[in-house]
């Protein structure tokens, strides 16, 4: 067994930074000597709990002794940092989305494609929710049939802090309420269907009127015939995720996600099943979940997988690719849309 400590650093260290933190430091190999954030130019420190303070990456990285880089930042330069990183000889974390388009992921890819000794992983950290792993586990075991399709809706009330945050300005982001959240269950919807090839789309920005959409709502078709409907909102005035699966011989819904906030409810899978008469009264069981475990499962994986150098399970760079081309089909599939903000939803020469 692997026993060596890795000097693990911070790029962007937020909220999301700080609370990566606390997973990183909590694992016995992992151990962190430097963070940096734009945040320490307006108030200078040295050191936050016990770890290096800068204000830009590139000194960070060129100062300490670094295995392991999180990344934390904006859209706009989280794939240079990540770049940088593997270029550097780090292994590397990266929150999601892995950019503000296609071509920012592709240029990690080929980043990573020339350090194939290093472990590259993004923060899909849906995947890592019980109710989530209980309904892959259900659908692989093929116990309520076939998929047949789903319907899913992800909203809030707005991005957050939507008139002054950087979520709603296209040349930070690169998208809106599509790319930031909806992202997450546009992931789930490929992991429990597969790819999709066929779109029909409406993406607008109607009420809040940034250059970013608050609302998308897709119409979609996987390769193995499985129709989905997904409305990522930011029009949702009770925070709210739901995703209802129908499967041949039952249904799986997928109710509340525990998140930081509280504030999409309760965590819950429902798993339906027809009764005899087929009268539409089905027998349904329904579990609650009251822990989240997603974040640290998520940060053992990831350091298992360098310890050990055994694959990334979730979040790997293909799933990022695939994840952001699902996003831009949904965009480029409305017409209007794609050619308002001359959108494309490939990467020219480039192959996954």
């Amino acid at each position: 067994m692997n026993n060596k400590t890795y000097n693990v650093a911070i790029a962007g260290y937020g909220v999301v930074g700080q609370r990566r933190r606390g997973y990183i430091d909590s694992h016995p190999n992992f151990n962190t000597v430097a963070v940096c954030d734009i945040k320490y130019k307006e108030n200078p420190v040295s050191s936050e709990q016990g770890a290096n303070v800068y204000t830009n990456y590139k000194d960070m990285l060129a100062n300490e002794k670094i295995d392991v880089l999180f990344v934390c930042l904006t859209n706009d330069i989280a794939a240079e940092v990540t770049i940088a990183g593997l270029n550097n000889n780090m292994h590397v974390f990266c929150e999601k989305p892995p950019g503000r388009n296609l071509k920012d992921i592709a240029d990690v890819i080929a980043a990573e494609r020339k350090n194939p000794h290093l472990k590259l992983k993004y923060g899909f950290n849906h995947r890592y929710h019980e109710s989530i792993l209980k309904a892959l586990e259900i659908i692989e075991s093929g116990e309520l049939g076939t998929l047949i399709n789903m319907r899913g809706v992800y909203g809030k009330s707005k991005i957050i802090s939507y008139q002054s945050t950087w979520r709603a300005k296209r040349d930070i982001a690169g998208g809106g309420i599509l790319l930031d959240q909806g992202i997450h269950m546009a992931d789930l919807m490929r992991m429990f269907a597969g790819e999709f090839v066929e779109f029909k789309s409406y993406v607008d920005n109607h009420f809040w009127g940034h250059d970013v959409e608050d609302n998308a709502y897709a119409l979609m078709k996987s390769e193995r015939g499985v129709v989905a409907f997904l409305n990522s909102t930011a029009t949702q005035w009770r925070h709210r995720f739901h995703l209802e699966i129908s499967l041949s011989k039952g249904a799986i819904i997928l109710s509340g996600i525990l998140s930081g906030s509280k504030s999409y409810g309760a965590e819950t899978i429902t798993i339906v099943r027809p009764g005899e008469d087929d009268a539409g009264d089905p027998m349904e069981t329904t579990i609650r979940y009251n822990q989240d475990n997603s974040w640290s499962d998520e940060i053992q994986e990831f350091a298992n997988a360098v310890l050990d150098n055994t694959p990334i399970k979730f979040g790997t760079s293909r799933d990022a690719f695939k994840t952001m081309e699902l996003v831009y089909k949904i965009y480029c599939a409305d017409d209007q849309w794609r050619e308002k903000y001359k959108l494309v939803d490939s990467v020219e020469g480039f192959e996954i």
